[in-house]
């Protein structure tokens, strides 16, 4: 089987107890087949997969071929950074019938030599009867697999390919005209397939495929068939949702992202957290721009009034002046509460700042006056 096109790195949905939401899984694994996705990837990095058990990871895994029913090829994650644990992994994948081949990132925290990883890759190749991907992301795991071991790899029987997120253009140009015809190439990085696809890669394994997967999909199809001016075009429109999706760590922004849509649930398991609000503006701005969720209806303005607080508990006269809607001494019924009406008076509402300062003014006895922080 060689790999070719978009295929999806799927979000795992949780529900908010933490457990794995398995009717959204199976939603969304359908919504990507429906949409014309090319293949499938369970348990990459966006799945969440170092915070699921061993039977979990096992369990979303199966959902995906279950659902899938063969329809589209399966590319499940099985990656560790003991070089043993991850040939288990393999092994326990290839036995099952319709995972199709295998993602195995580099060994992470480690950061084994090049020979190191020559060695851990080749030790899970031979172990199984399936096609393994390598998956090569120095961000996530501190170690660059190098376009000279990548070459050593493609010789040894089952490594099939790479999906490449180095973000090197100079080493996949290197990889793409060092390596055999039938390696597959694959992009790791959405906002940069259409330069690896002219290099000579053959797809994508795609964060945005999972909000967009039909359009992903047709980015990707219209730069294999040199359709140029389709796929510029494409790419061009859906590029912010691209790099909308980094603006914190993956998978925080898809998973948002497909929150706003309607498709699951946004829960993450620790240390992950939600997005930040200054960061999750600018990510709904961009998914309303791509035409993923409408615009929310405006809020309607609250009706501000303002107040004079009159008090003579410490002797002299103090007033101050007040909006109704003041976050540091309003308790949502117009005006502060809680005070004593032996020591305190309240004045208003009046219907413009103007208005109450005017009032203050005319005032007599009066010693302080001044203005809350909410003027």
């Amino acid at each position: 089987m060689q790999l070719r096109g978009c295929g999806t790195a799927l979000v795992t949905p949780f529900h908010q107890d933490g457990s794995i939401d398995e009717t959204a899984l199976q939603n969304l694994v359908s919504w990507q087949i429906e949409s014309g996705i090319n293949f499938l990837v369970p348990c990459g990095t966006t799945g969440e997969t170092p915070t699921l058990s061993h039977d979990e990871w096992l369990r979303v895994i199966d959902i995906t071929i279950e659902v899938a029913a063969g329809r589209v090829p399966i590319v499940a994650g099985a990656s560790s950074n003991a070089t043993s644990d991850a040939v288990a992994k393999a092994k326990e994948l290839s036995a099952r019938p319709r995972v199709d081949a295998i993602l195995t990132a580099s060994p992470y925290y480690n950061k084994p030599t090049q020979e190191g990883q020559y060695r851990h890759f080749r030790a899970i190749a031979e172990a199984v009867d399936k096609p393994v991907i390598l998956y090569n992301v120095p961000g996530r795991t501190a170690t660059n697999i190098e376009p000279s071991t990548i070459v050593r790899l493609a010789e040894v029987p089952n490594i099939a390919g790479v999906k490449e997120a180095s973000g090197n253009m100079t080493q996949i140009a290197e990889i793409c005209n060092s390596t055999p015809e039938h390696f597959a190439v694959l992009s790791g990085d959405d906002a940069v397939t259409l330069p690896v696809i002219a290099l000579g890669g053959v797809g994508l394994i795609s964060v945005a495929s999972n909000e967009i997967p039909h359009e992903m999909t047709a980015i990707t199809t219209a730069a294999l068939n040199n359709d140029w001016p389709t796929a510029r075009r494409l790419n061009k429109k859906y590029l912010p949702l691209m790099q909308a999706n980094f603006i914190e760590s993956s998978p925080l922004p898809v998973k948002a992202a497909l929150t706003m849509m309607g498709k699951i649930e946004e829960v993450y398991r620790l240390p992950l957290l939600p997005m930040r609000r200054d960061t999750r503006s600018k990510l709904q701005r961009v998914i309303i721009d791509a035409g993923l969720i409408t615009k929310p209806a405006a809020a309607t303005p609250e009706t501000v009034e303002f107040y004079i607080y009159e008090n003579w508990a410490a002797g002299p006269h103090k007033i101050v002046l007040h909006r109704s809607n003041c976050g540091q001494c309003n308790r949502g019924k117009g005006r502060p509460a809680g005070h004593d009406a032996n020591h305190a008076k309240w004045h208003g509402p009046y219907a413009t700042l103007h208005e109450a300062r005017d009032s203050a003014q005319g005032m007599t006895g009066v010693l302080i006056r001044s203005e809350c922080k909410c003027i």
